[in-house]
């Protein structure tokens, strides 16, 4: 058994839509980021850095497994179900590569763009100005591959898809008409496997997931 400690972010997204793509049972624990609860001495112990999501899995060798940070998760997931992750070779390297673009660059950048365009008790320019450019460069960048590749990935449906995908439904919704700038231009690839992606029935439910009207889920 997974438990996963999360909340409704695009980070959390992609470890729910993980673990409904693999089948691994698992059990919500909802850390509500917005209460503080990311910082209580329990969750500490499991997520050092104090950030969702987390999972500790009880079923690992040598006992139980505590990992954090979403793109280190989706690796070791992958490698214990055998799905989703080549178990070596090229295939194997061009997934881990989008997925850590998506970690290292896109989830960061929109990140700070959400804040300064949305949360921030001042709207400065410059910052709104500076993030949304590049937004718009990460979407030319991924617009790119898409056009010449299905998948993030390369052929077929990866981690790497599920590292950008909240993240770039999140953009499309929130962006495209209060910040078309962010978005950069009408982007086919972009909305072609947005849909693809969105389609998936693991992917529509793990985008629900934490249920805020339960303190757990047991997935059977």
């Amino acid at each position: 058994m997974i438990d996963l400690y999360t909340w409704t972010t695009p980070n959390g997204r992609k470890i729910s839509i993980m673990l409904e793509e693999t089948g691994l049972p698992y059990r919500v624990h909802p850390v509500n980021i917005g209460a503080g609860e990311q910082f209580l001495p329990d969750f500490a112990a499991i997520s050092p850095n104090h950030k969702i999501p987390a999972i500790v899995d009880q079923d690992a060798p040598g006992g139980p497994q505590s990992l954090f940070e979403s793109g280190a998760i989706l690796v070791y997931l992958a490698d214990k179900s055998g799905q989703l992750l080549a178990p070596s070779g090229p295939a194997r390297w061009s997934a881990l590569v989008w997925t850590f673009w998506q970690a290292g660059g896109l989830g960061p950048m929109l990140g700070q763009l959400g804040y300064f365009a949305g949360r921030a008790p001042e709207k400065l320019p410059h910052a709104i100005g500076r993030f949304a450019e590049e937004a718009a460069r990460l979407f030319t960048v991924m617009e790119t591959r898409l056009e010449r590749s299905p998948y993030l990935g390369g052929e077929a449906y990866s981690i790497a898809d599920i590292a950008s995908y909240a993240w770039t439904r999140g953009a499309f919704d929130q962006l495209e008409k209060a910040l078309p700038a962010a978005i950069g231009g009408e982007r086919p690839a972009i909305r072609r496997w947005l849909a693809e992606v969105g389609a998936r029935p693991a992917v529509h439910k793990g985008m629900h997931i934490p249920a805020l009207n339960v303190t757990a889920t047991v997935k059977p």
